[in-house]
């Protein structure tokens, strides 16, 4: 089974707030340090050339409370070039992680500007011919049952509108209410459709061993998350083999997806580091 793997291109973001890596430069990165899938970030979509840039931006036209750094392209030419780019580089679109599309907000005439957001990046997505969309379920971390209603209608509304176009919509143990593990469990359960994109990190506080216990197994895209590395080219504070094995003895043989934030700011080293424990530990569970 060819080890499949994806770097998600928040790995990139101070690159990208310095005008170093656009969605073109990310592409090419993910290709040299050895990716096989793309999964951009949704703000790797900004033409912004640097950080004094996007400041000048200010909000986006329809999204009154969104920088313009998240807006969504609208120009299909634009999309195009993104799309040969990839295909050149022969990686397919794993999946997008959009931010600011979440279904929870207290108000619903911000809900409704959130769908919209999110119908448009699910255009983006069937466009680039991505398998799947990251949407935050949005709320109070307790999600109280009021709150769980609204989620669930929410996402039942954008995972029919997703399913018509080939795309799985995904949550993510990410903020708000998703990072109780149990609250994971019950979105899951609780709305037909829905996958899961297990983050090693991102549990509340001592919340991560039982988040591994009761999530690891229902992951149908991961992100390996790491901050630094030793001499020997181990995450000192996190046990990342122990995370991918627990989702490989589960079934898991989708793609290995990146997440790297370096403490030391080197974001090109923290992604190549990261790959290789993932390839390392891979191959010491005989797969390669």
């Amino acid at each position: 089974m060819a080890v499949e793997i994806s770097i998600c291109s928040f790995s990139f973001h101070r690159m990208l707030g310095e005008g170093k890596c656009d969605i073109f430069e990310y592409i090419r990165l993910s290709k040299e340090l050895g990716a096989t899938q793309l999964q951009p970030w949704n703000a790797h979509f900004t033409r912004a050339a640097d950080a004094a840039e996007v400041e000048k931006l200010g909000k986006s036209p329809g999204f009154p409370d969104l920088p313009a750094w998240l807006a969504p392209p609208t120009d299909e030419g634009y999309l195009r070039e993104i799309k040969a780019a990839a295909d050149e580089a022969g990686m397919p679109f794993e999946s997008i992680a959009v931010d600011k599309a979440h279904i929870y907000e207290d108000e619903p005439q911000k809900r409704a500007v959130n769908r919209k957001f999110a119908y448009l990046w699910l255009d983006i997505a069937e466009m680039l011919g991505a398998g799947s969309v990251r949407i935050d379920a949005g709320g109070p971390e307790d999600m109280p049952d009021d709150v769980f209603a609204v989620i669930v209608e929410g996402y039942n509304d954008v995972i029919a509108r997703a399913a018509d176009k080939g795309i799985r919509v995904l949550t993510e143990n990410h903020w708000g209410p998703s990072r109780i593990p149990e609250n994971v469990v019950k979105l899951l359960e609780g709305i037909d459709g829905l996958g899961f994109l297990f983050d090693t990190n991102n549990w509340a506080e001592g919340q991560r061993d039982k988040g591994w216990d009761l999530c690891a197994k229902r992951a149908d895209a991961t992100h390996v998350k790491t901050f630094a590395f030793d001499e020997n080219g181990n995450e000192p504070s996190v046990d990342i083999p122990r995370a991918i094995r627990m989702v490989l003895d589960a079934g898991y043989a989708g793609v290995w997806g990146v997440e790297s934030c370096p403490r030391d700011g080197d974001e090109i080293e923290g992604a190549r580091k990261t790959i290789a424990l993932i390839r390392r530990t891979l191959a010491e569970c005989g797969i390669e």
